[in-house]
């Protein structure tokens, strides 16, 4: 069952999550001598992003990804990848490794993940798997054999890229972070929802390993 933790505002819940994700990354970093970790673009973690990005890791042996990005140049205003820039890798995280999502062989040299963080619309969608998809049912797959999908999704104007099935649900710890009672509304449509296709959230919130849900008003 997903576990919720709530904080008064949106700045205490990104130092909740931040301190959360950085003693999982030490963890890592204890037991094998690495850490690996995924993240989301967007507008609502920038705060989560720059908390988490001032603690003082061991960042020169951790690697850094995104959950998807947008199919663009990394200095476009759109990309997910500029975001970082700015927020994660403007404090002592900029010695991390950062590991592109079209990069396959990279990429699949840092699995599993030690921490995964994904946000989630209102349209239930969770990093590029939107209802809807072209490929979306091949994304959802257990048996999926690419780390990364490339997609295109209803209503965006770009080419996506996201991580798949077995890479968000083989993760040491996964988180959704969210705001707003909008979101939470969508919450609820999504346990009620009649699948995976309707609800690709619930890929990372329904099975044995459940995401822990963060959520400010």
């Amino acid at each position: 069952m997903t576990r919720i933790v709530e904080a008064e505002d949106r700045g205490a819940l990104a130092r909740l999550l931040a301190g959360e994700v950085a003693a999982v990354l030490e963890g890592a970093i204890r037991d094998t001598g690495r850490a690996a970790l995924a993240v989301p673009g967007g507008t609502t973690p920038a705060a989560f992003l720059s908390a988490l990005g001032g603690h003082a890791l061991d960042w020169g042996i951790v690697a850094v990804t995104l959950t998807d990005e947008r199919c663009v140049p990394a200095d476009h205003p759109r990309s997910n990848r500029r975001l970082l820039d700015g927020t994660l890798f403007a404090g002592p995280a900029r010695a991390a490794r950062f590991v592109a999502l079209d990069d396959a062989p990279a990429l699949s040299v840092l699995l599993p993940l030690d921490a995964c963080v994904l946000g989630m619309g209102e349209d239930l969608h969770t990093a590029s798997l939107f209802p809807g998809a072209d490929r979306l049912h091949e994304a959802l797959s257990a048996e999926c054999g690419t780390p990364a999908l490339r997609l295109r999704a209803p209503g965006a104007p770009e080419e996506r890229i996201t991580l798949t099935a077995p890479v968000l649900t083989g993760a040491g710890r996964c988180f959704v972070l969210i705001h707003g009672a909008e979101k939470r509304a969508a919450l609820d449509r999504a346990r009620d929802a009649p699948g995976l296709a309707h609800a690709p959230v619930r890929l990372v919130l329904d099975g044995a390993n459940p995401a822990t849900l963060y959520w400010a008003p």
